[in-house]
């Protein structure tokens, strides 16, 4: 509520002040709302339980949201810098004092929201990334500030479009990160921070192994990852306690928290699956 109040505000003074910068950063924080609203309904709906249909939940509308936060950012930032250009080249005189109050306030309302997120931001790409938009926004109003006080002492009114096109390439350089890790995400790649292959050392090593293969490590949500394996122990099954083990360990040790492992007992058994690509 907070932000959409300002979103508002930064809007009405942005067109009565002549300031595209204020309209840029009027914009983004559209996108952030946007976004926060996304992730908010993304968190309710990660915590149904599994049906029939969807038997993992509804987990991934969470890699879902983030995605869709980074590419509405991109697009509002590219919008942004078209009318950026448009006004360098036919320049409107801004009223700096506005721009310098309003994005004072600015400064004000990102800062506290972004106080917010802070502490849960950790674990979550959903929660960062509300965080760092947040954060981010608290800094750039701080540069429209310093923007509109050049105005009034110089009057060059092309600063006002020069900063919000700063302030979109700001934006651009803190949304990649995102959209690089959320479309992994939705593409199953394996999470940033685990190393595929100190997976396969773990499970490799483990006491009866001689084999491994079909190994998939991949997001079910923005806090959930999983993992399928097969496992070739011709000795003989384990226990259903080694089996156990293995899990609270790939938790401990790779924050892998839903696990599935087959075991294979027959060295000369062809499994279907052991061509396919293995990590």
């Amino acid at each position: 509520m907070l932000n959409i109040g300002f979103v508002v505000a930064e809007a009405v003074y942005g067109v009565l002040g002549h300031s595209v910068a204020l309209l840029a950063d009027a914009g983004h924080n559209l996108g952030d709302v946007l976004g926060l609203l996304v992730a908010w309904a993304a968190s309710i709906l990660s915590k149904k339980s599994p049906s029939a249909r969807f038997t993992y939940g509804l987990g991934s509308t969470s890699v879902l949201a983030a995605l869709m936060n980074a590419v509405v950012l991109l697009l509002v930032t590219g919008a942004v810098a078209l009318e950026a250009v448009t006004r360098l080249l036919s320049p409107q005189a801004p009223a700096g004092l506005v721009i310098m109050a309003v994005a004072a306030a600015g400064i004000v309302v990102n800062g506290v929201t972004a106080a917010l997120f802070a502490s849960g931001g950790k674990g979550d790409i959903n929660v960062r990334a509300a965080f760092q938009h947040m954060l981010a926004d608290a800094l750039v109003a701080a540069g429209v500030v310093v923007s509109g006080g050049l105005i009034l002492l110089t009057h060059w009114s092309w600063l006002d479009p020069i900063t919000s096109l700063v302030v979109s390439g700001l934006i651009v350089w803190g949304t990649w990160g995102l959209l690089r890790e959320s479309l992994n995400m939705a593409l199953d790649a394996v999470p940033r921070g685990i190393e595929p292959a100190e997976v396969r050392g773990f499970l490799s090593g483990l006491p009866g192994v001689e084999g491994l293969h079909d190994l998939h490590i991949w997001s079910m949500s923005t806090t959930d990852t999983a993992l399928t394996c097969h496992l070739l122990m011709p000795a003989g099954h384990p226990s259903d306690t080694f089996l156990s083990d293995i899990c609270g360990k790939l938790n401990d040790k790779f924050g892998i928290g839903h696990t599935t492992i087959q075991v294979e007992t027959d060295a000369g058994y062809a499994c279907a699956l052991e061509p396919a690509h293995v990590i």
